[in-house]
């Protein structure tokens, strides 16, 4: 079990770490790309939907000294905003939950970081009732609360334990892929996320033992939306 859980949380790392800057790129371009089309409707009717998500996150921190860990099981969930303004392209908005943080492989310490999350994000589609999408884009965050899970250090000292998150606002990226069902208008889904923050939960100045100490973490979410207008849409 031990051999499983390293490379397991090796391959974590590693997958969230491979969001570079070519990513943050594509994301800036093509959340461009879709501002100007949405406003290109031409004889294409708009479809608008409204609902709800919630699943689970498995979150880490980046740490630069590293700090040896595993991830954090943990929530999120929120309101979910949809608007397609053009045939298989769109945004998508959230309003989101999201509890982060980070578990040391010790298992004598684990703490948790509540965020409020908004990501705005180019929306992707494919097919009718069935469909396959892919999000991607920039999030916005801040910190409300913390909270210590496990402590079962008796040294306090320890640079990461000893002091409170010191940057509350978060921003980075985040991108995923899914499927859905349309019923009638009434949606249900199923989707996977990345999310890479490129502010750190600690001070990173000259002066600090951190030079980095970044939030990533994986989602997976289920999902229901309702299509507030445009029902015709449905036929096609």
């Amino acid at each position: 079990m031990a051999f499983l859980q390293t490379h397991t949380n090796t391959f974590f790392k590693s997958l969230i770490m491979k969001l570079n800057s070519r990513f943050i790129i594509l994301t800036f371009v093509l959340f461009i790309f879709t501002t100007a089309l949405t406003a290109q409707r031409k004889d294409y009717t708009p479809e608008l939907y409204v609902g709800a998500n919630f699943g689970a996150i498995a979150s880490m921190v980046n740490f630069d000294p590293a700090v040896e860990q595993s991830y954090l099981q943990a929530y999120n969930g929120g309101l979910v905003f949809r608007y397609i303004a053009q045939k298989s392209l769109g945004f998508q908005s959230e309003l989101n939950y999201s509890q982060r943080g980070w578990n040391e492989v010790d298992g004598n310490y684990a703490r948790q970081l509540n965020y409020i999350e908004l990501p705005i994000m180019t929306h992707f589609n494919f097919g009718k009732k069935f469909r396959f999408f892919f999000n991607i884009g920039p999030k916005f965050s801040y910190l409300i609360s913390e909270k210590v899970l496990i402590n079962n250090n008796i040294d306090n000292t320890i640079e990461q334990h000893a002091k409170s998150a010191e940057n509350k606002l978060d921003y980075g990226f985040c991108g995923g892929f899914g499927f859905l069902y349309n019923l009638k208008g009434q949606v249900i889904q199923f989707d996977t996320r990345v999310n890479y923050s490129m502010t750190d939960v600690f001070s990173n100045a000259k002066k600090d033992y951190f030079a980095a100490s970044n939030n990533m973490n994986l989602s997976v979410n289920i999902g229901w939306l309702m299509q507030m207008k445009n029902k015709k849409n449905l036929s096609r």
